[in-house]
């Protein structure tokens, strides 16, 4: 039973990685090709293209842990090789968490129509808003280095000192749950501000509808439209961020008799999100979903030829 299930979430992972890698490859690739062509970028075309950048860097850094618990379980990294390893994670997770949490905010700015004054201010500065809050989360992005910083040295001192196999294993799975918590109590915030957008919006397509009385036309009205389009996302987005959530209280349930199969089952549930988002990104947003058509219909061409 353990082979078997070892087996289905090997094969379950490396799809995860290779379709992750290429929707976000794409992201990234048709952003390029557009700044390069146009010599410009809109400011949600540079959204999209780093959060694809950090969501590939995030799927990898989960790939080469897998790896690398596989081979050498982690409580024989220390030094550079963990300190990197840790950063990396940190640094990817968080743009890959608060970049789409900026875009349910745009989207809520955009899209909604409240008539309240603070509301009307920041729909009219959307790009100030947003860039403040980009460079304002980097203040959480620093804490938390200096929090998992602290971490990897207390980690490194009790490695120098603990040589028996038993007592580092003990002491790691104390310094990875420790980390853990850290990275959900950090990622709570992104989530929390996402989940507030996401009911906002709710609440101004309620208002819309109403205002249109539910008639035919409204259900066509191109408002009404972007407010569904922009909630299907806000949806995947929230319902996926959850699941990346969970990776995180799986990660802390012990299965120690189970070797890999507990990180094997996190890191597959976590490569969800990061994998799949992107793709329903492409879906809603026009010039991906366009470039994408073009790409299919080449590659239609091509077998025909």
């Amino acid at each position: 039973m353990g082979s078997s299930l070892y087996d289905i979430l090997t094969i379950v992972m490396i799809a995860e990685f290779i379709f992750g890698n290429v929707t976000n490859g794409f992201i990234v690739l048709t952003n390029c090709i557009a700044w390069l062509s146009k010599r410009t970028l809109s400011f949600i075309g540079w959204i999209q293209l780093f959060l694809a950048i950090s969501r590939v860097v995030l799927i990898w850094e989960m790939l080469l842990a897998w790896l690398k618990y596989m081979k050498y379980s982690f409580s024989y990294l220390a030094g550079t090789e963990l300190r990197v390893m840790m950063l990396t994670w940190v640094v990817s997770n968080h743009f890959s968490l608060w970049l789409a949490t900026i875009l349910s905010i745009f989207y809520l700015l955009k899209i909604a129509s409240f008539s309240r004054p603070v509301f009307l201010y920041l729909k009219w500065r959307v790009k100030k808003v947003l860039l403040l809050i980009l460079l304002g989360n980097l203040i959480f992005l620093m804490f938390n280095i200096l929090q998992i910083n602290t971490h990897i040295e207390d980690w490194m001192d009790q490695y120098k000192r603990n040589i028996t196999w038993d007592s580092r294993v003990n002491e790691f799975v104390g310094f990875s749950n420790l980390v853990l918590l850290e990275m959900i109590m950090f990622s709570v915030t992104p989530f929390t501000v996402a989940l507030v957008s996401f009911i906002l919006l709710i609440f101004s397509l309620w208002k819309h509808l109403q205002k249109m009385h539910l008639s035919s036309r409204g259900e066509r009205d191109p408002s009404t439209k972007a407010h569904v389009n922009a909630l299907r996302i806000m949806v995947s987005f929230l319902l996926l961020y959850a699941t990346y959530f969970i990776s995180f209280f799986i990660s802390l349930i012990p299965m120690a008799h189970k070797k890999g199969l507990d990180l094997m089952f996190s890191l597959t549930v976590g490569l969800f999100y990061p994998s799949s988002h992107s793709f329903i990104l492409i879906l809603g947003h026009s010039n991906l979903r366009h470039s994408s058509c073009l790409v299919i219909t080449y590659l239609r061409c091509k077998e025909k030829d």
